[in-house]
């Protein structure tokens, strides 16, 4: 109990981001989804206790489902806890469904989670349609991203403020 003069702080649920797939893939279109889950699944999400590292999204029978998102069994949970990496459908309307057809069904587009959030209570998904990148772009993205950094240096010990 928290003493006289004293306050709770209710800290913010974590937003747990791919930042790896950035590095990896072009990612032309983003959708928000959300996402089937257990209760026990989303009392571990409320914790920070889940990874999007190796998992990816794909289409099956006018579905999307969400494969090998690692989510950590709830400690307090009974026998009924969740499977770690169990696949998990997205729920999108039907319209975003059709679109994300189509643009998969192109060469070279896939289908990435970029980030788990809640959003009013409900776990939400940002997933993006994307195309791979080859070694160079890579390259490019990580000497362009030097240059700002050092930069934001430059600026930072030239600025001075005269009183």
């Amino acid at each position: 109990m928290a003493k006289k003069g004293e306050q709770k702080t209710k800290s913010a649920p974590p937003k747990i981001e791919n930042r790896k797939a950035r590095h990896e893939y072009h990612v032309d279109e983003t959708y928000e989804a959300g996402v089937a889950l257990k209760g026990t699944e989303v009392k571990s999400i409320r914790d920070g206790k889940a990874s999007l590292h190796e998992a990816f999204a794909y289409l099956n029978q006018g579905e999307v489902w969400l494969k090998n998102m690692y989510i950590k069994p709830y400690e307090f949970g009974s026998y009924s806890n969740h499977d770690e990496r169990r696949d998990r459908k997205l729920l999108l309307k039907k319209k975003e469904i059709r679109e994300i057809d189509k643009r998969i069904n192109q060469k070279g587009f896939t289908l990435i989670p970029l980030k788990l959030y809640f959003k009013g209570g409900y776990v939400k998904i940002l997933i993006g349609l994307a195309r791979g990148k080859k070694q160079f772009d890579k390259r490019e993205d990580i000497k362009e991203k030097d240059v700002r950094r050092e930069l934001d240096r430059k600026i930072k010990g030239s600025y001075s403020v005269n009183l």
